[in-house]
């Protein structure tokens, strides 16, 4: 049988993209260029901090400028992180920003992206001819990984060492991996990115001040407490309008905590800002609290538009996730990945990327969740946050409030709501008030409403059209579709129905359907009846693997990577959950009753182009089309005025220089054969070869009474207790064939889990 092999976007080489970057930096960015400029041209080992507050572009300065000082210089960059968020926000810069006049004198690099996931590679395929490795701190951490890092650094006697979200530096496996570099390579350039690099335990600034030395004070190179080479403040940045101006409001609960708190957990508060879970509970459960939280949004819905919650525990999470939807908002809450012994509520990676997937193109508008959303995601499209959880931390503030103040200029909003929800509390605990982030060291702020304007953000009148907005939304990258004709961008139709999720809640969908993806959902929809057959199922509300199982059969038979515009896997999803219920497929709706020459933007900017119209001609001409048509069908279309504007400009942009988007794809991807996988992402990509060897494998442990787990040789009855795993472990070498497959029971499997990385 021939072998498959698969795309595996973790690692791959990236060309050059013909010409300059159209993204400008910043005045901050240059500034904090220049100064690094600074540092490596006087050291040529060194470490240091750059230190730009959220929201200020800390992965853009890095990457663009490591492009240019490493990569083009054929030196080497490892990248570390914490988040599998941070890793793929990193990568993704790299990619987005290889213009030739950054790297003008390579043809190509490569990079790997390296952590647990199964979406990233592992340690043991990172190879020498890596020029960028990105990689979790705790894949590679591990004293037993490290040397995973010998033939990559063997021959370098100089390398950048970049440090995301630098105040976590502190902690030891970081600080394990920073030492065995440094005792590998003779140069290494440290650079740690940080928003708020000052923590409240002074040990932690001490130790700060241990791993970052160099710093530049006044255009100089000199050593100082903590080595800074470039630093902005939040006051600054919000009248640069890169960041949003703050508003602050605050609600008393009236609800008293605290009251006789022993001295052991006013200090577990104080020093560790965790509450006991007495208290904790107490919050979460406070029906009192909770409802002021909702009914506070209500009240000024409009205004706070998209809003991020931040909860005391999982257990208020969910709770104020259940009184959002019962109130008719739409909320989803995210957590840790870990199981929660009082509800038994699971949700991985995967789950938590979907959910904020769906806050970002708006289908949700409220998001909860436990200290997830404080670093590294860039969700520039929210406007609130709601302090539910009190904080003794500054650091732990800074990130909380820094999750709404992307500014106009950064594709956010010019105001943001800062909600902070006060209780009683002990006099001895010292809560940080988030209006005191913006006090000392120059970020003095007056709370002035008359030195904003609120933003115009006119709701998209037919709700349908909604997701075509998003993807012209300046904020998310769409390269790839302005190459294509306008006209294929305008949905042709679109399927609108609603369900029931198995909480009771009704769930409303719309499920835009373009020329690229009518005839893939055309023959989805009249094989549903066969695929639901075919695996027996006929449950109202379908478990995750089934409804996984299904959508992956769909995707396989159907869909392909390469339409433009693409096709939303959630979409498939959602119509396959509705056929689970309804037994039927849902409404399709098309367009044809819309005068599609109103909204031909070709036509209108062919107009501009062959009557030479000058920049207040062009003005005049667009603001009547915009203003003067009795039906205002391109404001119903667009929503808003400066995507019209911008698709306009696009066309013009491709009758000027019909050139400029015929470049290809700058990232080729490596391709693995698929045995390399982990069975969880094997069921991703091919079910029926995951099923086999899944079942194959019991079939071996299989005796006349049960099965047999491979380690401690005990006999099960049925499958409930036993776990298929990987006998030389994949971070090892280990491939997922039938020879390297055995089952073991779930305390074996959690032994050898303990004592050796890379287990399924």
């Amino acid at each position: 049988m021939q072998q498959e092999y698969i795309e595996f976007p973790a690692a791959g080489e990236v060309h050059p993209i013909p010409g300059a970057n159209t993204r400008h930096p910043y005045q901050h960015q240059l500034e904090a260029i220049k100064a690094l400029d600074c540092m490596d041209s006087e050291k040529n080992n060194y470490s240091t901090l750059l230190v730009l507050p959220t929201g200020g572009g800390k992965t853009y300065t890095a990457s663009t400028w490591l492009m240019r000082h490493a990569l083009d210089k054929e030196k080497k960059i490892l990248w570390l992180a914490h988040r599998q968020t941070l890793l793929d926000q990193a990568a993704e810069s790299f990619q987005k920003f290889a213009f030739s006049t950054e790297i003008p004198h390579i043809s190509s690099f490569r990079y790997r992206i390296v952590s647990g996931s199964s979406n990233h590679d592992k340690t043991i395929n990172i190879q020498p001819s890596d020029n960028l490795l990105i990689i979790s701190k705790d894949s590679i951490g591990r004293k037993s990984n490290l040397d995973r890092l010998d033939s990559w650094l063997a021959n370098e006697n100089e390398i950048f060492l970049v440090i995301d979200e630098a105040h976590h530096s502190t902690a030891k496996t970081y600080r394990r991996v920073i030492d065995y570099v440094k005792n590998k390579v003779l140069n290494v350039k440290l650079i740690g990115l940080t928003a708020t690099p000052f923590r409240t335990a002074e040990n932690e600034q001490g130790l700060l001040a241990l791993i970052y030395k160099d710093g530049i004070v006044d255009g100089k190179l000199r050593e100082n407490d903590i080595g800074i080479v470039y630093k902005i403040d939040l006051k600054e940045l919000i009248n640069r309008q890169i960041l949003s101006h703050p508003h602050f409001e605050t609600y008393y609960t009236d609800e008293e905590y605290g009251v006789g708190i022993g001295i052991s957990a006013l200090e577990s508060i104080q020093h560790l800002d965790t509450l006991p879970p007495d208290i904790a509970q107490e919050i979460a459960e406070s029906g009192p609290r909770n409802k002021l939280i909702v009914d506070t949004y209500l009240k000024k819905a409009s205004e706070y538009g998209q809003t991020i919650v931040f909860a005391v525990s999982i257990v208020h999470a969910i709770a104020l996730s259940k009184l959002f939807n019962k109130a008719g908002v739409k909320a989803e809450y995210i957590v840790s990945t870990i199981k929660d012994g009082i509800t038994g509520a699971t949700i991985g990676q995967k789950d938590i990327n979907e959910r904020i997937e769906r806050y970002k193109t708006g289908k949700v508008q409220v998001l909860i969740n436990v200290n997830i959303l404080t670093e590294g995601i860039d969700l520039p499209m929210t406007k609130t946050v709601f302090l539910a959880r009190p904080t003794v931390s500054t650091i732990l503030m800074t990130q909380m409030i820094g999750r709404a103040l992307r500014g106009t200029k950064a594709g956010g909003t010019s105001m943001a709501y800062i909600v902070s929800f006060v209780d009683k509390w002990n006099d001895h605990i010292a809560w940080v008030s988030p209006d005191t982030i913006f006090v000392g060291d120059g970020n003095t702020f007056v709370d002035n409403d008359t030195e904003y304007q609120k933003r115009d953000i006119r709701l998209i009148a037919i709700s349908k059209l909604e997701e075509f907005a998003d993807i012209l939304n300046d904020a998310i990258d769409t390269t790839a579709l302005e190459a294509v004709p306008f006209s294929e961008r305008i949905p042709v139709g679109m399927y609108a129905f609603q369900y029931q999720t198995e909480e009771g809640v009704d769930f409303s969908c719309q499920v835009m359907v373009y020329n690229s993806t009518r005839e893939a959902y055309d023959k989805m929809m009249k094989s549903l009846p066969a695929l639901f057959s075919d695996i027996n199922v006929d449950e109202e509300f379908l478990s995750e693997a089934t409804l996984t199982k299904l959508e992956m059969a769909c995707r396989s038979c159907f869909f392909s990577s390469d339409m433009v515009p693409p096709y939303d896997h959630n979409d498939i999803r959602h119509i396959i959950s509705y056929y689970a219920q309804k037994e039927s497929e849902p409404n399709f709706y098309t367009f044809d009753q819309i005068d599609r020459s109103k909204l031909d933007v070709q036509a209108i900017a062919n107009t501009i182009w062959d009557e030479d119209m000058g920049q207040k001609r062009k003005k005049e001409y667009l603001d009547e089309l915009w203003d003067g048509s009795d039906d205002n069908l391109l404001q119903l279309f667009f929503g808003k005025k400066i995507y019209f504007l911008k698709m306009v400009d696009i066309e013009l942009l491709k009758i000027s220089d019909p050139q400029i988007y015929g470049y290809r794809a700058n990232v080729v991807k490596d391709k693995y054969p698929i045995e390399k996988f982990s069975l969880t992402k094997i069921r991703e990509i091919n079910p029926k070869l995951e099923s086999e060897l899944r079942e194959g494998t019991f079939k071996k442990a299989n005796v006349s009474d049960g099965y047999v787990c491979a380690r401690c040789g005990k006999t099960f009855k049925d499958r409930k207790f036993l776990q298929v795993d990987h006998i030389i472990p994949m971070n090892q070498g280990g491939l997922s064939v039938l020879d390297n497959l055995q089952i073991l029971c779930r305390k074996c499997n959690a032994v050898k889990s303990d004592k050796i990385e890379g287990t399924t």
